[in-house]
């Protein structure tokens, strides 16, 4: 990229005009300025300049970058809905609704006004203008790349608070998305300029170290070049060789996260070679392999397995015969203008074609993996704060660096320790929700495995099942981490409205009992008036506490209709039933209680095996106290007399409780190990399983008995075995 500061309209003319030759295009271009020049006249820059100076030099990038003359011309209009008071309507008259469409969606880019640009929130949400926009046409991205360009270059005619934070923002947002977008010209200027402005200290430190090697370093570079040029020739391949400087942001990255020291960067000592074909560059690489010694583990080929950003290119570390170090680049020309210009070289103006905005846009989606996946995301984004949707990004596109495949050659982008769940979610969100086993490269492997680049993965799912909580714990991608939770968030959301209709049905039937009519005392104020004196937050909470039993239905009752229940004449029930319900109570061994009652005995039925959490009722047995079975239970669901009401205590965490679950599936190899190697993951003790086989249908039936700490922690144990490759079904057992 040329470092033009003063470019003019003649100037963007002369560039457009070295590969646009339709006279009616540059008449486009000359129109545009002419215009832009008549509504900015009378404005001036922070430097005094005019302010078309801006303008122009926006379209000189652009036209560098060989775009079309409608994203040139909306580059030097790019102001003028902003800055002139013409609508976006008077702009599709005067030119085109493209032009105008493009200028309008640069506009609302900047065109937050809330809380101050100081504001975190006011960045977030103006930056997801920044990918919404760029998610529907690029060339909008472009624009503002080429727009963020120029104000860099003048960025010394700003207050220094507004440097910082405007060099902040471009790296943080504007160089990664150069970079993604290939275009590493831009991302490159952008990040020194940005390093500049940021840490000035470090700027001039490294640029004095890179300069006091210069003069060592230029002769090392040609000394190589002309090794390299003699060999080359004697094999008569066409090509070009030229030596290149690490910019310097690049090399204090290097250093800073790597703990490098400025000596130990190997590609200080650069040379390119450009030729004509992909056989071309393998044949250099061999020759020059063949002549000079290779640095082992350092030969990368991005020919065969291409960036997400579209870079192709070989590189390779080689030894000089004076015992430098140098990275040496092959490629063709192509690759090396899609190296510099990136999305803009492969999607140059072609003269006398049709453009076809929708048509462009597929077409990068297609070639730019990383960008469908974007273009997805983007789209499911709108119920995150944009906070949230920024930190998503940062974390899942600009940080991804593990490229791996799909088993038709689709290519996923991830950030490190990635694995095939977060693989999973970048394919669909069902995918990831109903994922039960991953295939890297044809080995199953655990779903936690961490991907590397060049893995060939493929997912397992299975319909009807649903995301595991432990997954938040190794997924690294924000995008799966939110779509877990909301999942999880759904699920309790629904459950929670099952257990208010519970709860509804639980005091509603309690009222019938009494003999009252259940809709002169389930008024909403009536039942608000008294939810303070359970300790229940709102209705909601009211409700799911009578679902669960941790509120009392018959004190409940008893505050809506001021009466007392009459006692059932059985002796056993009356002592009960005759107890005070508001005394205190000894906390007990099954951590149960019956309110009003202490002395009575309390077990946990066999047949059903409670555990905290469950709804229970108490039956009153001959001889062996209160039995405590859970409310679906089959041996107590039609029982009218004999039933009392009782509670879980406080949960306490250390207590266990035994539960009984039967699992079935297909027969295979290895099925136990991984049904227990399951049941550990969720730390769950086993006191005892049995397998029996069938080989009629060639099943396994696998009985078990283990210890669980509450009725969630069961839930997720039932749902992570029935993502076990080959499980038929999980059920809780009931004797």
């Amino acid at each position: 990229m040329a470092d033009v500061f003063n470019a003019g309209a003649e100037d963007v003319l002369t560039t457009a005009g070295k590969y646009i030759h339709n006279k009616e295009s540059l008449d486009l271009i000359s129109r545009a300025a002419n215009y832009a020049a008549e509504a900015h006249a009378g404005q001036f820059r922070r430097s005094g300049e005019p302010y078309t100076s801006h303008l122009y030099n926006v379209a000189y990038i652009l036209a560098s970058l060989h775009v079309g003359p409608k994203t040139i011309a909306a580059g030097l209009l790019h102001d003028t809905i902003e800055d002139t008071g013409i609508s976006r309507d008077e702009l599709a008259e005067l030119f085109d609704d493209e032009i105008a469409d493009l200028v309008e969606s640069v506009t609302k880019i900047g065109a937050l006004k809330f809380k101050g640009k100081d504001d975190p929130e006011y960045q977030a949400a103006n930056h997801r203008k920044i990918f919404i926009a760029m998610a529907k046409d690029v060339r909008v991205i472009l624009i503002k790349l080429a727009d963020r360009l120029h104000n860099m270059r003048t960025l010394e005619y700003q207050p220094e608070s507004s440097q910082k934070r405007i060099a902040a923002e471009t790296l943080d947002v504007y160089a990664p998305i150069a970079h993604r977008l290939g275009i590493s010209a831009i991302k490159n200027e952008l990040e020194d300029l940005s390093f500049y402005y940021l840490n000035r200290k470090e700027y001039y430190r490294i640029a004095h170290l890179v300069e006091t090697r210069k003069q060592e370093r230029d002769e090392s570079v040609q000394s190589m070049i002309s090794g390299i040029t003699d060999l080359l020739n004697e094999h008569d391949i066409e090509f070009r060789i030229f030596g290149r400087s690490k910019h310097l942001y690049s090399i204090y990255h290097k250093m800073v996260a790597r703990n490098k020291r400025f000596e130990e960067i190997l590609d200080l000592l650069a040379i390119r070679i450009v030729t004509r074909t992909e056989l071309n560059c393998y044949e250099v690489l061999g020759y020059i392999h063949a002549r000079y010694k290779p640095i082992p583990g350092r030969l990368k080929d991005y020919i065969a397995m291409p960036k997400t950003n579209m870079y192709q290119s070989l590189h390779t570390t080689i030894m000089g015969d004076d015992g430098k170090i140098f990275e040496v680049q092959i490629r063709t020309e192509e690759m090396d203008a899609i190296a510099e210009r990136g999305v803009a070289a492969h999607w140059k103006y072609k003269e006398g074609g049709h453009y076809d905005a929708r048509t462009e846009q597929k077409e990068i989606e297609d070639k730019l993996s990383w960008f469908r996946d974007f273009a997805v995301f983007t789209s499911d984004s709108e119920d995150e704060s944009a906070s949230e949707y920024m930190a998503t990004l940062q974390r899942d596109v600009f940080e991804a660096n593990v490229y791996v495949m799909t088993p038709k050659g689709r290519v996923i982008d991830l950030p490190n320790g990635a694995t095939p769940i977060d693989f999973a979610y970048r394919i669909h969100t069902d995918v990831g929700h109903t994922a039960v086993g991953a295939l890297v490269n044809d080995a199953m492997v655990p779903l936690n495995t961490e991907l590397h680049t060049g893995d060939v993965v493929s997912i397992r799912t299975m319909k009807g099942t649903g995301p595991s909580e432990d997954w938040l714990k190794f997924v690294k991608t924000n995008q799966a981490k939110n779509k877990i939770r909301a999942w999880f968030a759904k699920r309790e959301t629904e459950k929670k409205e099952q257990m208010i209709e519970q709860g509804e049905k639980t005091l509603s039937d309690e009222l019938r009992k009494r003999g009252f009519e259940p809709k002169t005392y389930m008024e909403k104020k009536k039942i608000e008036a008294i939810m303070k004196e359970f300790s229940a937050k709102d209705y909601t909470d009211f409700m799911y506490g009578l679902a669960v039993k941790t509120i009392n239905a018959t004190s409940v009752c008893e505050k809506l209709t001021n009466q007392k229940r009459s006692v059932n004449d059985n002796e056993a029930l009356t002592k009960l039933l005759s107890r005070d319900p508001g005394k205190k109570h000894v906390m007990t061994k099954t951590g149960i209680y019956v309110p009003g009652i202490e002395s009575i005995k309390l077990s946990l039925a066999l047949c059903c095996l409670p555990v905290y959490g469950d709804p229970i009722v108490g039956y009153v047995s001959k001889g062996e106290g209160v039995k405590v079975h859970r409310c679906d239970c089959v041996n107590v669901v039609n029982q009218k007399n004999r039933l009392i009401d009782c509670y879980w205590e406080e949960e306490d965490k250390e207590r266990l409780y035994d539960s009984d679950i039967t699992i079935i599936a297909e027969d295979r190899n290895f099925l136990l190990t991984d049904i227990v190697t399951s049941v550990s993951q969720n730390r769950a003790p086993m006191l005892k399983v049995s397998a029996n086989v069938n080989r009629e249908d060639l099943t396994t039936t696998i009985k078990m008995k283990i210890q669980i700490h509450n009725v969630q922690q069961l839930e997720v144990l039932l749902a992570n075995l029935r993502k076990v490759e080959g499980v038929i079904s999980v059920k809780r057992v009931s004797h």
